[in-house]
């Protein structure tokens, strides 16, 4: 399946997502110890390799605090189901050109650096799940389930540094 955004090749994150590689740990292993990529269809045995496995004993992934379940499509990995599915909406949109320039987990700065007690604190940033043109207009959208104080305060600086309404889906 192409990409229907613009990645370049030896990117592994889009903004915070993952993008997961296409060869499988055995091909990996050999790539970097002979420095020859494998062909795709060498065979390789995912189960052997223990991707895929079933795990024997071992412990639970962590739940997540608001119920959230990590997924992936077109190797790029999601914090929930919902946000995948409007990934899956919004790209429909870009291919009938009702929006355009679809990006994922693009960072706005809502505080710059600054130097308190003599210590340099970071900036602060927002990062929205997803950013497009509709109409000509950016448009900046977040997908919500649990509004946190802190996401409460980040949309604000949103609207008061840069002028711009995140729309939450």
């Amino acid at each position: 399946m192409g990409w229907d955004i613009d990645v370049p090749g030896d990117a592994t994150h889009i903004g915070t997502a993952r993008i997961r590689s296409q060869l499988s740990t055995a091909q990996r292993l050999i790539a970097r110890k002979t420095g020859n990529l494998p062909s795709v269809d060498a065979g390789f045995d995912e189960i052997a390799d223990g991707v895929g496995a079933p795990s024997v004993g071992g412990t639970k992934a962590k739940a997540s605090k608001y119920g959230n379940r990590k997924c992936e499509a077109d190797g790029i990995e999601f914090d929930s189901e919902r946000e995948r599915s409007r990934y899956f909406d919004l790209k429909r949109m870009q291919a009938a050109g009702i929006i355009s320039d679809l990006r994922l987990q693009v960072s706005f700065e809502i505080a710059p650096a600054v130097v308190m007690d003599g210590k340099r604190k970071r900036a602060r940033t927002y990062v929205a799940d997803f950013v497009y043109r509709r109409d000509g207009k950016q448009v900046v959208e977040d997908v919500k389930g649990m509004k946190t104080p802190v996401y409460s305060l980040k949309r604000h600086l949103m609207r008061a540094v840069h002028g711009i309404e995140v729309q939450e889906v």
